[in-house]
């Protein structure tokens, strides 16, 4: 799959929108921009002190300038956050160049700490322009995937708190450098059934190749959404609540009613239902409490709460 086919989107505004073209323009004050005169200490000294910036030196009229910018901007977006890329048209902005000495274009300096420490002419080719970032900031691999983790880790704890829109923008910004990460679409995913879209998340899991469709993360999702499904066909709670008052041991209906709240996200009403089956009769439809539990746990995850707590009432009821 590539960024320009990648279906998923990284805006939130109640409604998850699943159409944006991770292949367009990056938006303003992330890793792309234009820049003037007048922002350039903001757009370039100042970012460089968080991390490199590159300024692509460039004109209307210069046919090499129009060469390499597609290179540079799909070199720089694949990095993630590596290095930021700041245009500044020479034309409408002289000055700038003027006092660093810039006499021919296409020209890329790079400033970090806000200084400019290296640079380049011409329109390079793309390996060129891997290696001279590599110089700059550094060869991509160990920082790289610990910047991914700690982007994953942080876009989690945003949707656990409730910030869906957070979450949705990190992980569509992991998504738009790198279109096949399980996480961050299964995250995405999350994010749509969360406001509601569990058959957007549907169709947009779809498509996957076979090899990321097998992914832990990606099958977890798929579970979840089958256990959607399948809620909606079961009933009203309140009924079900209603039978449960008149026979305890109604266990069709508390199976029913357990998996409807695992929907709803009352992940310990769930488990308990459950387990209450499983301490009345292990027989009831062939230990098929046990086995919904552990279905359960395949969409929580072994490190939920919920997963945690229900794991030891099992444990306590298999081998007591």
């Amino acid at each position: 799959m590539s960024a320009g086919d990648n279906p998923y989107a990284s805006s939130y505004g109640g409604q998850m929108n699943v159409s944006a073209n991770y292949g367009g323009a990056a938006p303003a004050d992330d890793l792309i921009r234009d820049t003037t005169t007048a922002n350039f200490s903001r757009d370039v000294l100042e970012a460089s002190r968080q991390q490199p910036v590159l300024v692509d030196f460039w004109a209307p009229w210069c046919g090499p300038c129009k060469q390499l910018q597609p290179i540079i901007e799909k070199v720089v977006r694949e990095g993630a956050g590596r290095v930021k890329l700041v245009k500044l048209n020479i034309d409408d902005h002289p000055s700038i160049p003027g006092q660093l000495g810039i006499q021919s274009i296409p020209a890329v300096i790079a400033f970090v700490g806000g200084r400019p420490v290296d640079g380049f002419m011409g329109a390079v080719p793309e390996s060129q322009i891997r290696e001279f970032i590599d110089k700059v900031a550094g060869p991509a691999g160990a920082d790289e995937k610990a910047e991914i983790e700690a982007m994953l880790a942080e876009a989690k704890t945003l949707f656990d708190a409730g910030d869906l829109a957070g979450a949705a923008d990190l992980y569509g910004a992991l998504l738009q450098a790198d279109p096949e990460n399980a996480p961050a679409l299964a995250g995405i995913a999350e994010c749509m059934i969360a406001v509601g879209q569990p058959d957007n998340a549907r169709q947009a899991l779809a498509s996957l190749p076979e090899a990321l469709a097998a992914d832990p993360a990606i099958t977890a999702v798929v579970k979840k959404l089958d256990q959607i499904e399948e809620a909606r066909k079961l009933g009203d709670p309140a009924a079900l609540e209603q039978a449960l008052t008149q026979n305890p041991d109604d266990h069709a209906a508390r199976l029913n009613l357990a998996k409807i709240r695992n929907v709803e996200g009352d992940r310990q009403a769930a488990a308990d239902h459950l387990l209450y089956i499983m301490k009345r009769d292990r027989a009831f439809e062939d230990d098929g409490a046990r086995r919904e539990l552990l279905q359960f746990f395949d969409v929580w995850g072994p490190k939920d709460p919920a997963t945690i707590a229900a794991r030891r009432k099992l444990s306590s009821i298999l081998f007591s």
